[in-house]
C-alpha cells in the first residue's frame, strides 16, 4: 500500500520518540517464554484473516478507549505491530502519553512476521 506524505510524516516523527523492536527480537522473546502482552492493532478483518501466534487484538481505533480496561497496569510490558509498523507507531505514542512505561512497536509488522515464516493463527 501505498502511504500519503503527510502519514509517513508523522509516523517518522512518532518514531523518533518511541522505542521499537524488530520481529526477530519480538519471536526470540515469545520463544524465550517471556510474559508481555504483544498487541495487534489491525483493523478487525485483518486480524480476522490471521494474526502472529499469541497476539491479542485493540484495533488502533479502540486502543485509547479501551486499553485501561484490558491492560490496567501503566507499567506492564506491552509490543504492539500492525501491517508494517506505521499504525503500531502511532499507537505505541499515543499509549506513551497515556503513561504507558514500556510499550515499543514491532517494527516491520505482520509483513516481515511473515517473511520470516514466524507461526500465524486464525
Amino acid at each position: 500500500m501505498k502511504h500519503s506524505s503527510e502519514f509517513l510524516k508523522i509516523c517518522e516523527e512518532a518514531r523518533k520518540r518511541i522505542k521499537e523492536s524488530t520481529v526477530e527480537e519480538v519471536f526470540k522473546r515469545l520463544s524465550n517464554g517471556e510474559k508481555f502482552h504483544f498487541v495487534d492493532v489491525r483493523e478487525d478483518n485483518e486480524w480476522i484473516s490471521g494474526h502472529a501466534k499469541g497476539a491479542k487484538h485493540i484495533g488502533k481505533g479502540v486502543i485509547e478507549r479501551d486499553i485501561e480496561a484490558l491492560i490496567p497496569n501503566k507499567e506492564s510490558e506491552i509490543v504492539l505491530y500492525c501491517g508494517g509498523g506505521f499504525r503500531s507507531a502511532l499507537a505505541t505514542e499515543v499509549l506513551q502519553r497515556m503513561g504507558y512505561t514500556h510499550v515499543v512497536s514491532m517494527d516491520g509488522g505482520i509483513k516481515s512476521w511473515r517473511e520470516k515464516n514466524y507461526p500465524e493463527e486464525k
